[in-house]
């Protein structure tokens, strides 16, 4: 509930009469529905700006890790590397066969398969997961194979950053294909060279991270911010009854386990990752120049600035024309090409005059009344932004 609620003065309602029950029963009800009117606003409007924590942060140490691998898919239908362009997937076939006791001799030499090629496994590790259990992993060609459907993949350790296997992977590959015709037209689905094996990964070794010991916890916030650091901060010490939480800088907030929660970690994660916090964020402009995308946060302000667009078109047309000689004569009939330039000067763009303060909504219907593009909106935004009128950042991707 809100610590402050509008005030209803009563006494200013016009009191009821003995003679008019009816109108009395009517007036009676007014003030109860102004009440219900305004706590429905009010809470509507905190709802909407809120959001819950579990959205805002995240708890430091329950996080993915990365796996990767080097394994042979076979069985390809002569789509896979060439052995003379690929010499890793010759010796890696090489050494496999060794592995399962077929020693190294001279007819190695002459292997000249197709159906084999050489590939990078990744995956991704999922907090808590435990050992036997499956994950999903991604197949992509190293060589010169230009498909890898109906492949399997052989037994394929996948490593950790720290060097350990921490899951093996083996199954059949599910991935685009590409088909062409006699004529040279060919039709492609997906990136044939790049695959998927759903729960083609059995987790072998768990990671050692015990969350239920831990005696205090790091909250990281997903867009650093000073003030929704300490906004989260004071949520929590309210709803815990405590000072337990404090923010170390914009971008962590650390919270004490009490004592009567040591052993009961995930009971009060699940309590306060619900808890509603409403977000504070920068003023910034992200423009995408190759796609001509532009996102502005709701902050952003614009001082008193002038803005004119105009642009100087030039149009050349060509136009045959058929040129016919004169009667009696020995002309001959020709068709010549007449040019037409006409020149507009932009005459009807006008400059808006943007006054100081303005919100984002005035700063898109004032360049849109200019009858301005996405292009020629990321030029003026960057001109405002060099005049030192624009109050936000400017971040280019």
């Amino acid at each position: 509930m809100p610590a402050f609620l509008p005030k209803v003065v009563l006494s200013s309602l016009p009191r009821p009469s003995a003679a008019t029950p009816g109108r009395a029963r009517r007036l009676s009800l007014l003030p109860a529905a102004m009440v219900g009117m305004a706590l429905l606003i009010f809470a509507s409007s905190t709802a909407h700006a809120a959001s819950r924590l579990k959205d805002l942060v995240n708890f430091e140490g329950v996080r993915d890790n990365m796996l990767v691998g080097y394994g042979l898919v076979v069985g390809l239908n002569g789509t896979g590397d060439t052995l003379t362009n690929s010499p890793f997937t010759e010796r890696s076939l090489m050494g496999m066969l060794e592995r399962l006791g077929i020693n190294e001799n001279s007819d190695f030499a002459v292997i000249k398969t197709k159906d084999i090629a050489a590939v990078m496994v990744t995956a991704t590790l999922p907090p808590f997961a435990a050992q036997g259990s499956r994950i999903d992993v991604e197949v992509s060609a190293m060589g010169d194979a230009k498909s890898l459907m109906g492949g399997v993949l052989l037994v394929t350790p996948l490593q950790g950053a720290d060097g350990e296997v921490y899951s093996v992977a083996q199954g059949t590959v599910a991935s685009g294909f590409s088909a062409s015709g006699a004529s040279g037209s060919t039709v492609t689905k997906g990136v044939p060279t790049s695959g998927r094996i759903a729960n083609g990964a059995l987790v072998e070794r768990e990671v050692n991270f015990h969350l239920a010991d831990l005696t205090s916890l790091r909250l990281s916030l997903r867009n650093p911010d000073f003030t929704t650091a300490q906004r989260i901060a004071t949520t929590i010490n309210d709803h815990l009854k405590a000072k337990l939480a404090s923010a170390v800088d914009s971008a962590t907030v650390r919270i004490q386990v009490p004592e009567d929660r040591h052993g009961d970690v995930v009971g009060l994660m699940t309590d306060i990752e619900q808890l509603a916090v409403v977000p504070d964020q920068t003023a910034r402009v992200v423009i995408d120049e190759q796609s001509g995308v532009i996102v502005m946060g709701e902050n952003v302000r614009i001082n008193t600035v002038a803005i004119a667009q105009g642009n100087l078109t030039i149009k050349i047309s060509e136009t045959p024309q058929v040129s016919q000689p004169g009667p009696l004569s020995n002309g001959q009939t020709t068709v010549v090409q007449r040019s037409d330039v006409s020149i507009e000067e932009g005459k009807e763009n006008r400059m808006a005059m943007l006054k100081n303060g303005v919100s984002l909504q005035d700063l898109v219907q004032s360049l849109n009344a200019l009858g301005i593009g996405p292009r020629d909106m990321i030029s003026i935004l960057q001109s405002i932004k060099a005049a030192g009128a624009l109050q936000a950042d400017l971040e280019l991707m």
